[in-house]
């Protein structure tokens, strides 16, 4: 099965990911990484990784429509099966959204359907609540609105900023969303409705739901 990641920064996810499937715990190949900002650490560790990377220029379209146009022509041209998106920063559109149905992958650090979008560990700190996490679910037509996969969670102290609690969310980050690409890519899930459902798996177990089998 052939995998592509889409990714705007320093690419830990896309890295995560790379190397399970390196390592033979993801039965896939990583077609490409495609990105939209030149410069970026995710370049250089797809080039340590021997992935093959494209850079495509959101500047050089005329709309998200256009742009993902593009996206979409470069992944079926590769034949890709699952999109993953690591840290990408663009919304994108129904175009994509329809050519990929139910086959793209987003990873969001909180436990959706709290605190969608932008700095969401501001917000979980600001709320005042108890617990946070990391979510991937498959995208929609809404902001980190798309049925959930997997989910792990992850205590607040009172000592945390911003910038602790997203190295802790940050650690699972890496370990679920590579799990999740193995369940998609052994045929393991199962969508129901709104409802993901992984197929052989342990929901007794948190702080990780279902309970995380290879990572």
């Amino acid at each position: 099965m052939k995998i592509a990641v889409l990714a705007s920064g320093r690419g830990s996810n896309f890295e995560s990911i790379a190397k399970a499937v390196k390592s033979g715990k993801i039965s896939g190949e990583i077609a490409v990484l495609i990105v939209d900002r030149k410069n970026i650490g995710a370049i250089e560790k797809a080039e340590k990784l021997g992935v093959n990377w494209i850079y495509v220029d959101p500047y050089g379209y005329s709309s998200r429509e256009d742009y993902d146009r593009k996206i979409v022509s470069i992944l079926k041209h590769l034949q890709v099966d699952l999109v993953c998106l690591a840290g990408y920063m663009r919304i994108v559109s129904e175009v994509f959204i329809e050519s990929f149905l139910n086959k793209i992958m987003n990873i969001h650090p909180a436990l959706l359907p709290s605190f969608p979008g932008l700095k969401p560990h501001e917000k979980a700190i600001k709320y005042g609540v108890k617990v946070t996490g990391v979510t991937v679910h498959f995208v929609d037509n809404g902001i980190d609105t798309g049925s959930i996969i997997v989910q792990a969670v992850v205590p607040i102290s009172p000592q945390d900023t911003s910038s602790s609690l997203s190295q802790k969310v940050l650690e699972l980050e890496h370990r679920i969303y590579p799990q999740a690409v193995k369940w998609f890519v052994d045929g393991r899930i199962e969508i129901k409705g709104r409802s993901v459902i992984v197929k052989n798996a342990n929901y007794s177990t948190l702080p990780i739901v279902p309970a995380l089998e290879d990572f």
